[in-house]
């Protein structure tokens, strides 16, 4: 099957190239070739989880396996590991290694583990090249396109960072075959947020056809990966930095963002965290009469028919409210708050108050 090309064009880097095609980690070796010529090495990062899974079949398709000298730098996973401490590891492996300006950096994982190699490789030498081989829904269709790299402080998420973009993205959707159901439902979640504020037919498509998507259907994960992947990318070649446009991205992140933090990244999953947010952040907009009751029911009854989401009620709202004040979103003082206003669209609010916050925790069983 040949892949779907999608490409993302900034002021900041070259065309950035997202192939999307099942089977594409046995081709790598050719499709990093050609989105990186002249590189003097490759260097891949991964968990130890995530390469126990997929390390073989990487090795393989990079044509390293049966080179026993190639070792990958292995570092922990998990939003309580993405800190200043596990990035010094990657570059201190780097610098051990001698890896120069004209290597590569191949980042095999989710999320987390993209957000820090990414920053690595941003920030080692001032920055060499990166590709991203995504092994979990969020990542593939959402973190790990679009440059935005980083790690966490223990005050707030993504505090810390830069916008680095890859030179590509290999997204097979073969891999999500390992996801445990909890982790590809928590990817999902990121998936109904694209339908919300960018497309009716995504939204559409994943209320008829969420049975097959929880199950982890190869035939209907696809193309919603390939619509995220589109959206995601026609969002950043028109705001790479987040000037405007593509602050749509963060519906339900600022809420989510903060749940995370106050639960020191334990108890939810970020798919999770984002599901409340939306949740909260839909009761909001209804609250300001710029989303109908109507579609705020639809969005509910799409996130519950998903499953259970971790039990939050005993979470202090004044803690979850002074995390949403540090949010990488606040400019000036001011709290730039994605609200729904159909299901597609988007608007951005600079005057949601701590009473309309405290009515959308109140939605999600928190008062």
């Amino acid at each position: 099957m040949s892949p779907h090309v999608l490409e993302v064009h900034t002021r900041s880097a070259q065309v950035s190239r997202i192939l999307i095609a099942p089977g594409l980690l046995s081709s790598l070796d050719a499709i990093v070739a050609e989105a990186c010529p002249g590189a003097s090495r490759l260097v891949v990062v991964s968990s130890p989880h995530v390469w126990g899974l997929h390390g073989a079949a990487v090795r393989h398709g990079l044509g390293v396996a049966d080179r026993e000298e190639f070792a990958p730098v292995l570092v922990p996973d998990g939003e309580k590991a993405k800190t200043m401490a596990t990035l010094g590891r990657i570059h201190d492996a780097l610098v051990v290694r001698g890896i120069d300006r004209k290597a590569v950096l191949v980042v095999v994982g989710g999320g987390v583990i993209g957000d820090m190699a990414g920053f690595a490789a941003a920030s080692y030498l001032r920055g060499i090249r990166l590709v991203h081989v995504p092994t979990t829904v969020v990542a593939q269709t959402d973190s790990a396109i679009g440059g935005k790299v980083g790690v966490n402080h223990r005050l707030g998420k993504n505090l810390l960072g830069a916008f680095h973009q890859p030179a590509l993205v290999a997204v097979d959707p073969t891999v999500l075959t390992t996801l445990s159901r909890r982790e590809l439902r928590a990817g999902l979640y990121e998936v109904v947020k694209y339908g919300v504020i960018a497309s009716p037919s995504l939204f559409t498509r994943c209320a008829e056809t969420m049975d097959a998507l929880l199950d982890g259907s190869p035939s209907a994960l696809l193309p919603v990966i390939t619509d995220c992947c589109a959206i995601k990318a026609d969002v950043v070649t028109k705001d790479e930095r987040e000037d405007g446009l593509r602050r749509i991205l963060n519906f339900g992140h600022t809420i989510g963002h903060a749940l995370e933090a106050v639960t020191n990244y334990r108890l939810l999953r970020h798919g999770e965290a984002v599901a409340y947010g939306m949740k909260a952040a839909s009761a909001i907009a209804v609250a300001r009469g710029t989303w109908s009751a109507a579609e705020h029911a639809e969005l509910v009854r799409l996130l519950d028919h998903m499953g259970p989401l971790p039990a939050i009620g005993g979470l202090d709202v004044d803690a979850i409210l002074a995390a949403t004040r540090r949010d990488k979103k606040v400019v000036a003082g001011t709290l730039h708050f994605v609200l729904p206003t159909r299901i597609g669209d988007t608007t951005i609010a600079t005057d949601v108050d701590e009473p309309q916050v405290r009515l959308g925790l109140a939605e999600i069983g928190l008062a």
